[in-house]
């Protein structure tokens, strides 16, 4: 089942918040923005506190392998608690 979509393509004179030789304000903020958020994940990977919670990572894939069984019974029991916590009352 193929259907025919109609793309338009709009040049920068058609571009309502686009002026000439200028990119749009909107476009400048994400950039920075994508900067700032880079750097922030940049530097939280350098940390120690990523280093925990790496360590912690693989501390409980090596519990959940050893102990299956375990580890189901455990995820069963905070998720019924969660729903219990979480469920709208009428």
């Amino acid at each position: 089942m193929e259907q025919d979509v109609p793309v338009i393509i709009h040049g920068e004179q058609d571009a309502p918040s686009a002026k000439t030789g200028e990119e749009p304000v909107i476009a400048d903020q994400l950039k920075e923005i994508g900067q700032s958020l880079s750097e922030v994940v940049s530097s939280f990977r350098e940390s120690e506190s990523f280093e925990q919670l790496e360590k912690i990572y693989e501390q409980t894939k090596e519990y959940i392998r050893k102990n299956p069984a375990r580890a189901m019974v455990y995820s069963l029991g905070a998720g019924a608690v969660l729903g219990l916590f979480l469920r709208k009352k009428h």
